[in-house]
């Protein structure tokens, strides 16, 4: 597996982002969904990365920046042929590295609630993101959930089990 940056022109990135922008409108209440669009991870503050097995994308996810210190996981999605493979364990393994490269001392994210993102929280649980406030500009909800990641910059990156 070949973990790259961008390629947010590529049609097949195009047409996962859009798959995950419709699954989270599919299992979230209106007004509860904070995925990212094309547009939006395309700024200068979101760093993209692409999971690939020769040609065939396998999953995605973006690294956004809320401060010097302080990032956000965004936009993780594995391409449905792939799921059950480590893809997400990866890719979320790639972008904490980035994150400590650049010196964030946490990373969080935010995620809904109920049996479609089981499987992503118990991800984040493995590699120790633990459930707290919320961050940023989120408000939090019946629905959606926090969870934060400290990174002590001696510690190595926990591996997922």
């Amino acid at each position: 597996m070949i973990i790259s940056s961008g390629r947010l022109d590529d049609p097949r990135v195009v047409g996962l982002l859009r798959l995950h922008l419709a699954a989270m409108h599919a299992h979230s209440p209106p007004g509860t969904v904070h995925a990212l669009d094309l547009s939006a991870l395309k700024q200068p503050d979101v760093s993209f990365f692409t999971a690939w097995e020769d040609e065939e994308l396998l999953g995605c996810g973006a690294l956004r920046r809320l401060s010097d210190a302080h990032g956000e996981i965004k936009s993780m999605r594995t391409s449905p042929r792939h799921v059950r493979k480590g893809v997400a364990a990866s890719l979320l393994r790639h972008m904490i590295g980035v994150a400590r490269q650049r010196g964030y001392r946490r990373v969080s994210l935010e995620t809904g609630s109920g049996e479609p993102f089981e499987s992503a929280i118990a991800l984040y649980a493995g590699f120790g993101f633990v459930k707290g406030d919320p961050f940023g500009e989120y408000v939090a909800g019946d629905f959606n959930q926090f969870f934060h990641l400290d990174l002590p910059s001696t510690d190595p990156v926990r591996a997922a089990p």
